[in-house]
């Protein structure tokens, strides 16, 4: 009930992501940002980090956590090989609820490795295009699908 996939796109890359909560769906689409352009397999991570994105629309939240995996791996040279989301918001809490867009601040915990650890596959994301960006719950999951700049 979980998972990513790219989708082709004319210069770039077309993400979507499913799962169960907004949290686990965001923590998805890290993984498929990453499988976009690294081969994590069997890397051990080198050290655990919290990424903590404040309140707000579900888009926002997404966009803030994919700039982030950018800017580590620009920055500071390091790619998630895992995600795991603390306290995930469970589809259940959002029926009815005229705000589900707006949840509690996220919280990510990233497990990293040295971007020399991991396999290349493809071109490393550059930026994340506001440009045909979804993110939504049907009350059974929550998906999202974005175009990243490469």
């Amino acid at each position: 009930m979980r998972g990513h996939r790219t989708v082709p796109h004319t210069a770039d890359i077309r993400l979507e992501a499913w799962a169960p909560t907004r949290d686990e769906c965001i923590a998805e689409a890290v993984l498929g940002l990453v499988a976009s352009f690294a081969d994590v397999t069997g890397v051990h991570p080198e050290r655990f980090v919290t990424v903590s994105v404040p309140e707000g629309p579900a888009e926002d939240m997404l966009l803030a956590v994919l700039d982030e995996v950018i800017y580590r791996l620009e920055v500071h040279g390091e790619v998630p090989v895992d995600v795991e989301a603390d306290g995930a918001d469970a589809i259940g809490d959002d029926i009815g609820d005229e705000d589900a867009d707006l949840g509690d601040r996220l919280d990510l915990r990233f497990a990293v490795a040295a971007a020399e650890a991991v396999e290349p596959v493809g071109a490393p994301p550059k930026a994340v295009s506001l440009h045909g960006l979804t993110f939504a719950t049907d009350h059974v999951r929550w998906a999202c699908s974005v175009t990243v700049d490469v």
